[in-house]
């Protein structure tokens, strides 16, 4: 909490000295157009402290003092060059720190961004310097802000900034990234769709690719509807690979995504103090007993005699996908590499993914196998919950849905929203006795009742009815199919006993030994398969029986088409847990070659983010960027303080981007910025007249509006996502 804190104080004083930057430039401008200044201020409200020249500093503002003793001053002199003396003994500047901090101004005589009509006709007055300087005035705090960023940026990439590189960690279901074809991949004998995990992408939109960060925001600011290319390098390949990708609203974010993760490291990851017991739960569901936070994951092979050095925690997948449903032996080191840790990790069997929602621009994923699912459980509940369910529960019946798989299962918790759902579970207690309870929880706005997601794939072989359309995720195109279950299996809540005549005792099982009378029917053949492939199995259907009575039983065939057996045959195997829960994500370093690279890195950085800033607006206006993706005041300073608790190099880097919005904000359009200022002053030097003080007054209102409305709207959205 104190480190938050001190962070916090950090920020706030980081934020203030780049306001403090871009008020100095308006100052100078100002002192060297001979504009009388009457006070430079950092933050807004009333005067916590002032100092002026010739009265030195006061608690509050030394307004009221400053023009009384001018007064008098001035009525005890006998001459007009004594008056003037007697003026300039006190200055009319006073420096002030406002109660509020953020944000700053410079008060000039004679300019009033809020009440056009207080002009002054004195020598030294904003409406007396001639426009063309005062276009200069007002620009200077952006200028200012600008030359800070880029100085910021200079001495970031002359240190050397650690970012994550623009390399693939991983891919989601159904995602952009995994759909793509590469214009080349026939000339390279590729022949799998999409991005694969360890690519790295060398750039995009014909510009070199730095680092990770580069693809999210090329894709979040994309153009709606157009691709973005990508050159991606693939170890094995012998020339580069060519993409082009169409981003894709994140069910998530709500922003343009490519459906793209980092890459990670070798390094387990760092944990807060108070979470040993959870990181221990947590280890032990994914099999990693015993790995605790700052190892390294060094080796790994089929056993442990048999193992070979990893420079990726990503070699994981990709041993487990070769070791075919073996187990594989990985090796942790401890720090300077005294200590070996050796854990066996067994792998878990790899689904089908298909999008079960009917609406394309929703993804709603399913696990299944030919259609069948396992049903949805409950597998955690946070403290205080009210709704009534307990981990463990399985959903008999979930509002109109019977014995849902997870997919279905959410599917119709979001159909109620803001309203309750009937529910019926079935719930085993410590003895293993089962009993049914009914309870009536409510959805938030949200889609949501309050609980961790599971299913019964482990410890069951209780199937979901098959759904009646699905599209494949895998598969080219997004055409809607029929699932080879939703024939053999008709009622939800049924049970496998059998697979070709093999016992089952859980879901994996049955995948298991469906993947294998695939393999066996596809086994050997010198042609392509043209006839579907029949595997029969043992159901028992969802009807009351008595404890004591055999549950009665029927054989089914499951008809599955070429396309569906060659599919099925050649599901890999996956990682039972995330890689990115587990391991720090990959990092490198962008560092300029000498201190004239540093310079061009960081103009290039500044033109780039400014750049970025207005496409912000623009796709703003076109909606891929909604509002509730700004950040206002708070917003700032929550992600300050994230930042700053990773390092000095981190913090300086997003003071530059702040410096860079802040520029590229103060200059748009509107009358109560810069922006709007230097307009009018460009129509003044034009027309030889200022603008008419009626739309001014207008503008400036309207302007105002805009601003506070965002600032409203933007302020509620960051104080909304801190909880």
């Amino acid at each position: 909490m104190l480190t938050t804190i001190l962070d916090l104080a950090l920020v706030i004083i980081a934020f203030g000295l780049i306001i403090f930057f871009h008020e100095l430039g308006h100052f100078l401008a100002a002192r060297w157009a001979g504009i009388r200044v009457l006070a430079f201020a950092l933050g807004f409200g009333p005067a916590a402290f002032s100092w002026r020249k010739g009265l030195g500093l006061r608690r509050g503002s030394s307004e009221r003092e400053y023009h009384t003793r001018i007064d008098a001053l001035a009525a005890g002199a006998t001459t007009t060059e004594g008056a003037r003396s007697t003026y300039h003994t006190i200055s009319p500047t006073e420096y002030r720190l406002n109660y509020l901090p953020f944000g700053g101004y410079v008060k000039m005589l004679g300019q009033d961004d809020m009440d056009p009509t207080r002009t002054s006709s004195a020598r030294d007055s904003y409406q007396s310097c001639k426009p063309w300087k005062r276009m200069i005035v007002i620009s200077a705090g952006v200028i200012a802000n600008i030359i800070i960023a880029a100085i910021l940026f200079m001495i970031v990439f002359k240190v050397g900034l650690p970012t994550e590189p623009a390399r693939v960690g991983s891919i989601a279901p159904g995602s952009a990234a995994g759909k793509a074809i590469a214009s080349n991949a026939s000339l390279l004998g590729v022949t799998q769709r999409g991005l694969l995990p360890g690519d790295r992408v060398v750039s995009i939109n014909g510009g070199r690719a730095a680092s990770f960060q580069d693809l999210v925001l090329a894709s979040a600011m994309a153009r709606p509807g157009k691709p973005i290319e990508l050159v991606v390098e693939r170890p094995g390949l012998p020339a580069n690979l060519t993409f082009s990708i169409t981003p894709e609203t994140s069910p998530i974010s709500g922003m343009l995504e490519l459906g793209i993760g980092p890459a990670v490291s070798t390094r387990v990851q760092k944990i807060q103090a108070g979470a040993e017991a959870e990181w221990a739960a947590a280890t032990e569901r994914a099999g990693l007993r015993g790995v605790t936070p700052g190892m390294r994951l060094a080796s790994l092979g089929p056993s442990r005699d048999d193992l070979h050095p990893v420079e990726s925690a990503q070699a994981i997948a990709d041993a487990l996908r070769a070791a075919d449903g073996a187990p594989i032996a990985l090796a942790f080191s401890d720090t300077g590499f005294r200590h070996m840790h050796h854990v066996e990790l067994a792998p878990r069997p790899g689904l089908e993914r298909a999008d079960l929602n009917p609406d394309p621009k929703t993804l709603t994923i399913l696990d299944h196998i030919a259609g069948l699912a396992p049903v949805m459980r409950v597998a955690s509940v946070p403290s205080g919950a009210r709704h009534g369910l307990l981990p463990g529960d399985v959903f008999v019946r979930l509002g109109a849905a019977e014995y849902p798989s997870i997919a279905e299962g959410i599917m119709e918790i979001q159909s109620h929203r803001k309203r309750t759902i009937p529910v019926v579970v079935e719930r085993t207690d410590a003895q293993g006795n089962t009993t049914r309870v009914s309870l009536t929880p409510s959805v938030d706005k949200n889609g949501r009742i309050g609980f961790g997601v599971d299913d019964t794939r482990n410890d069951s072989t209780l199937v979901a009815r098959p759904p009646e359309r699905i599209r494949p995720l895998d598969a080219a195109g997004d055409a809607l199919a029929t699932p080879a279950a939703r024939s053999a299996i008709t009622r939800p809540g049924t049970r496998i006993l059998a697979v070709e005549g093999a016992p089952v005792a859980s879901f994996d099982d049955v995948r298991n030994a469906i993947v294998r009378a695939c393999r066996a029917a596809l086994a050997g053949a010198t042609e392509p398969q043209t006839r579907p492939v029949s595997i029969t199995l043992t159901i028992s259907p969802p009807i009351p029986v008595e404890p004591t009575a055999l549950a009665p039983t029927e054989t089914v065939t499951l008809l599955l088409s070429p396309d569906d057996a060659q599919r099925i045959a050649a599901l890999p195997w996956e990682v039972p847990f995330t890689l990115g829960a587990f391991f720090e994500l990959e990092q490198t370093t962008l560092k300029a070659d000498n201190p004239l690279h540093a310079v061009s890195m960081g103009i290039a950085e500044t033109h780039r983010w400014m750049m970025m800033t207005y496409a912000t607006f623009v796709r703003l206006f076109q909606g891929t960027v909604k509002v509730e993706h700004l950040k206002g005041p708070v917003g700032i300073a929550h992600i300050g303080t994230i930042v700053a608790s990773q390092g000095t190099l981190k913090l300086l880097f997003f003071l530059a981007l702040v410096s860079v919005n802040l520029a590229v904000v103060n200059f748009l359009p509107l009358p109560i910025v810069d922006g709007g200022q230097f307009l009018f002053l460009v129509y003044e030097q034009i027309k030889g007249k200022p603008v008419p003080e009626a739309i001014q007054g207008f503008a400036t209102l309207a302007g105002l509006v805009l601003i506070g409305c965002m600032f409203l709207i933007v302020t509620f959205n960051d104080i909304r996502g801190l909880f």
